[in-house]
C-alpha cells in the first residue's frame, strides 16, 4: 500500500497521542476574580448606600420632638368613687407607665425576645442588619434584625413599608435616638407605644386588657405572654389563639432562663401557672359597662369627640364593692331562673373530624364564633350520654358534667329529644363553673336590671343594665319603660294618707266589678294574685299582703285624678300614668331608675333628690373641668312629701319586710330597718322589688325585653327580691341600724300610727267598702 493511502489515526482522547491537551483552568484564580468582582460591587453598593444616607436621608431626618416631648393619644378613663378603673374609651387604649414602674421581669422578657443585645449595641445590631440585607437581596424583603431602638424609630416616624430606603432611614434614626436618649428612655418609649392587639397600645394597657391587672401586679408568666405580642399581635393574641400564644410564652420563658434573667425555680413556677385571659369587654375586674356607657354619652354631649384622645379622667359615684355585688346578683338571678326553666337546645352543631389536630382546629374555629359571657363559657361536646357530658372549652381544656349538674339537659340527652335540641358529639353548649364543678347551662333570654342610689344625695352607687353589655347594650335601668305592678302601690297609699286613710283604716278585700265608664276602656273585675279574698282588713295588712282589691278601693275613694297629680311629686310623668283605677295596680310605665328615685323619697324622709353619676371630670393636666354639687336631703326646697306622711309610709313598707311578701329579707340581712315592696304584673311579665334602708335605695327588675310571661309561679318576691338581698348584704355590711325618729304630728291610735291633721279630710274614714 502506498504511503499516501495509509489511514491517519486521530489523536487519542485518553492522552498519550502526539498532541498534548490544553492546561486546566486554575479554580483558585476563578474564585479570586469573582471575589474581587463581588467585593467591588459590594463596596460600590455600600458607597451608594452611604452617599444616599448622607446626601438624601440624613438631611431629611425628622426632629426628635415627637419622642422627646412624648404626647400620645390617651383615652378617656372612668373610675369608681374609690378609684377602681371601670372603663376606657379611645382610638388607642393606652396607659402611659414610667419605666421605673414597669416590673424588671417584664422589661427582661421584652429584651430577651426582641433584642437581647439592647444594652450593648448603639441602636443597630450589625450582624442582624447584614442577615436582613442578604435576605432582601435574595428577594425576600425580610423584616428581621430590627432592634428595639429601630422599632421605636419605625413606630414613631416611619411606615411599615418593606424597602431599602425605609431601612436606611430606620438605621439613621436609631443612631440619632441613641445619641439623644438613654437606654431606659428608649425602652420606656417602646413599651408605651407598641401595638399589642385588642386595641391595646403599650404594655400598661395590654396588662389591663389581657389580664385585668395593673402592670405592677402581673406575674412572670403573664409578662412572658405579653412580651410575645409585639412580633405579631394577631397571631400570638391569647384571646384569639391561646395555644399559639402559650407556645410563644413558653419559648420566651426558656430564653429568660437561658439568659439568667429568671431562676430555674421561677421558670418552673411560671411554666405551670394557669393564666386567666380576659380581652376587650372583659378587662376590668369590676363590671360597670352600662354605667361607663352612660358616662361616655354624657361627656360626648358636653365635650365632643375630643374625649377619646385627650386623657380625661372621670370619677363616678359608683362604689366598687357594691357594683361587684350588684353585677353578681343580677347574673346569679338570671342564671337561677334559666336553670329551672326549659332547655332550648345547643347553640349549633359541627362535624368533628377524626384527626385530632383537625378536630382541635375545628373546635377552635367554632368557639371563636361563640364568645364567652364572663363565666358562662361555650364548649363543644366530644362525648355525651344521659349520665355524663364531656366538652372542650376555648382554653383547650376538657370539662366533665355529670349528676345533678346535667339536670337542665335531661330531655336533651334522652332518646326522646328533638333533633335540634339533642346534646350529642359536635353540639355547642354552655357550661358554668360552680364550686369546682361544671354545670350545663344556656345563654339566657330573660333579662334583669339593678340600680342603687344614695338616698340622701342621689349618687348612683351601683348600676347593672342587663346580663351582658357585649351581647346587648340596651340599658334597662334608664331606658326600659315597664309596668311597675304592685311596686307602685306605695305612691297611691301615700296619696291616701294625706286624704285621711290611715294604716288602721279597714278596707273590704272583696270581689269588685267596675264599669267601662270608670275604667276608661271596658268593664273590669280586678283580682288578687292568689285569687283569695279576706274581707275587712286594715290598710297596713293589705299593703303587706299586696291586696289588689284593697288598692282599687283606695284609689277609687281618693280619685284617680288626684292620685295622678300626687305621684308627680316623686318625679313620675303624668302622661305615663293615665288617671284610671288601674293606676293603683301599676298599669303605667316606669324605668327602674325612676322607681328608685321615687322610693328615695320614702327613704330619706320626704325629699326628692335627682340621681347623678359623674362626681368629677379632670383633664390630662389635672385641672378639674367639672365637679358635681349634688342635691341633699334636708333642703327645704327639695321637700316632696310631708315628713309625717314619709314616716307613716316607711312604717307601712317596713311591714312588708316583716310580715308581707318580702318577709324573707329581714332574716337574710339580720336587721329590721329595711323596707320595700314587691311587684308582679299581669301574667307575671315583670318582677320587681324596690326597697331601701335610710342610706341606700335599690330597685331590682326581671323580665323579657319583648314582654311575655316569666311563668305562672314567678313573682317579684321570688325573682327580684333575692337580687336585692344579695346586693344589700354588701351595701349594709358594717352599717349600724338606724331607727327613724317620730316626727311631730304623728300619733298612735288603736295600736298604729296616724296623722291627726289629715284624718278630718273624709270625716274620719275608718272603713272602705
Amino acid at each position: 500500500m502506498s504511503e499516501s493511502r495509509k489511514p491517519v489515526r486521530p489523536p487519542s482522547r485518553l492522552g498519550g497521542g502526539a498532541q498534548s491537551r490544553k492546561p486546566r483552568r486554575n479554580w483558585q484564580q476563578y474564585l479570586i476574580r469573582w471575589g474581587i468582582f463581588l467585593g467591588s460591587a459590594g463596596l460600590i453598593l455600600l458607597g451608594l448606600v452611604i452617599v444616599y444616607a448622607l446626601v438624601v436621608a440624613k438631611p431629611n431626618l425628622p426632629d426628635l420632638d415627637t419622642i422627646t416631648d412624648y404626647n400620645p393619644k390617651v383615652p378617656l378613663r372612668i373610675y369608681t368613687a374609690d378609684n377602681a378603673l371601670i372603663g376606657e374609651f379611645g382610638e388607642e387604649r393606652r396607659n402611659i407607665i414610667a419605666i421605673e414602674e414597669i416590673p424588671s421581669y417584664l422589661k427582661n422578657a421584652v429584651v430577651a425576645i426582641e433584642d437581647e443585645r439592647f444594652y450593648e449595641h448603639g441602636g443597630v445590631d450589625y450582624w442582624g442588619v447584614l442577615r436582613a440585607t442578604l435576605a432582601n437581596l435574595r428577594g425576600r424583603l425580610a423584616q428581621g434584625a430590627s432592634t428595639i431602638t429601630m422599632q421605636v424609630a419605625r413606630n414613631f416616624f416611619l411606615t411599615n413599608e418593606k424597602s431599602f430606603a425605609r431601612k436606611i432611614y430606620e438605621v439613621l434614626l436609631a443612631w440619632k435616638i441613641e445619641s439623644n436618649l438613654s437606654k431606659e428612655q428608649i425602652l420606656e418609649l417602646y413599651m408605651n407605644q407598641i401595638y399589642l392587639g385588642q386595641r391595646a397600645y403599650g404594655f400598661g394597657s395590654a396588662a389591663q386588657i389581657y389580664f385585668g391587672k395593673d402592670i405592677q401586679r402581673i406575674s412572670i408568666a403573664e409578662a412572658a405572654m405579653l412580651a410575645g405580642l409585639p412580633k405579631a399581635p394577631s397571631a400570638y393574641n391569647p384571646v384569639v389563639n391561646y395555644r399559639r400564644a402559650k407556645i410563644r410564652q413558653e419559648y420566651i420563658l426558656q430564653r429568660m432562663r437561658d439568659l439568667k434573667m429568671i431562676t430555674p425555680s421561677q421558670y418552673q413556677s411560671a411554666m405551670s401557672e394557669t393564666l386567666h385571659i380576659r380581652g376587650i369587654g372583659r378587662e376590668f375586674t369590676t363590671k360597670a359597662d352600662f354605667a361607663t356607657e352612660m358616662v361616655r354619652q354624657l361627656l360626648i354631649s358636653e365635650y365632643g369627640d375630643g374625649i377619646y384622645t385627650q386623657g380625661m379622667t372621670v370619677i363616678t359615684t359608683i362604689r366598687k364593692a357594691e357594683q361587684d355585688a350588684a353585677y353578681s346578683a343580677v347574673r346569679k338571678g338570671i342564671m337561677d331562673y334559666e336553670l329551672r326553666h326549659k332547655y332550648r337546645g345547643p347553640e349549633g352543631y359541627i362535624k368533628l373530624p377524626e384527626d385530632s389536630t383537625a378536630r382541635q382546629r375545628a373546635i377552635d374555629d367554632i368557639l371563636s364564633d361563640h364568645p364567652s359571657s364572663d363565666d358562662l363559657l361555650a364548649g363543644v361536646v366530644i362525648a355525651a350520654n344521659p349520665k355524663e357530658i364531656q366538652a372542650v372549652i376555648a382554653t383547650g381544656d376538657t370539662v366533665t358534667i355529670k349528676g345533678d349538674d346535667l339536670k337542665l339537659g335531661t330531655v336533651a340527652l334522652s332518646d326522646k329529644a328533638q333533633p335540634k335540641q339533642q346534646i350529642k358529639p359536635g353540639a355547642i353548649i354552655r357550661v358554668l363553673p360552680s364550686d369546682g364543678r361544671w354545670i350545663l347551662a344556656q345563654m339566657p333570654q330573660v333579662e334583669a336590671a339593678f340600680v342603687a342610689l344614695d338616698a340622701n344625695n342621689g349618687g348612683i352607687r351601683a348600676l347593672v343594665g342587663g346580663f351582658d353589655f357585649n351581647r346587648n347594650k340596651y340599658n334597662r335601668v334608664s331606658q326600659a319603660q315597664r309596668q311597675p305592678g304592685s311596686s307602685f302601690k306605695p305612691f297611691i297609699y301615700a296619696a291616701a294618707l294625706e286624704k285621711g286613710i290611715m294604716p288602721n283604716t279597714l278596707v273590704n278585700d272583696a270581689p269588685l266589678s267596675i264599669s267601662a265608664l270608670e275604667t276608661g276602656s271596658q268593664m273590669w273585675s280586678p283580682k288578687n294574685y292568689d285569687g283569695k279574698f279576706e274581707g275587712q282588713m286594715k290598710l297596713r295588712a293589705a299593703l303587706a299582703k299586696s291586696k289588689n282589691l284593697v288598692s282599687v278601693r283606695v284609689i277609687r275613694k281618693i280619685g284617680p285624678r288626684y292620685a295622678q297629680d300626687f305621684i308627680q311629686r316623686f318625679g313620675f310623668e303624668a302622661e305615663k300614668h293615665p288617671p284610671y283605677l288601674t293606676m293603683a295596680l301599676g298599669a303605667g310605665a316606669v324605668t327602674p331608675l325612676e322607681l328608685a328615685t321615687g322610693y328615695g323619697v320614702f327613704a330619706n324622709g320626704g325629699y326628692r333628690v335627682e340621681p347623678y353619676l359623674i362626681s368629677k371630670v379632670i383633664d390630662a393636666k389635672g385641672n378639674v373641668l367639672f365637679e358635681a354639687s349634688p342635691q341633699k336631703a334636708g333642703d327645704a326646697n327639695l321637700r316632696a312629701l310631708d315628713a309625717r306622711t314619709a314616716f307613716v309610709m316607711d312604717s307601712l313598707l317596713q311591714e312588708v319586710t316583716k310580715s308581707g311578701t318580702a318577709a324573707s329579707a329581714r332574716p337574710a340581712l339580720g336587721r329590721s330597718d329595711i323596707a320595700g315592696k314587691t311587684g308582679t304584673t299581669n301574667e307575671s311579665m315583670d318582677a320587681w322589688f324596690a326597697g331601701y334602708q335610710s342610706d341606700v335605695v335599690a330597685v331590682a327588675w326581671m323580665g323579657f325585653d319583648k314582654p311575655k310571661s316569666l311563668g305562672d309561679r314567678e313573682t317579684g318576691g321570688g325573682l327580684a327580691l333575692p337580687m336585692w338581698i344579695r346586693y344589700m348584704k354588701t351595701a349594709l355590711n358594717g352599717v349600724p341600724e338606724s331607727p327613724r325618729p317620730v316626727p311631730a304630728g304623728v300619733a298612735q291610735q288603736d295600736g298604729d300610727w296616724t296623722i291627726p291633721a289629715f284624718v278630718p279630710f273624709f270625716g274620719k274614714t275608718t272603713t272602705l267598702d
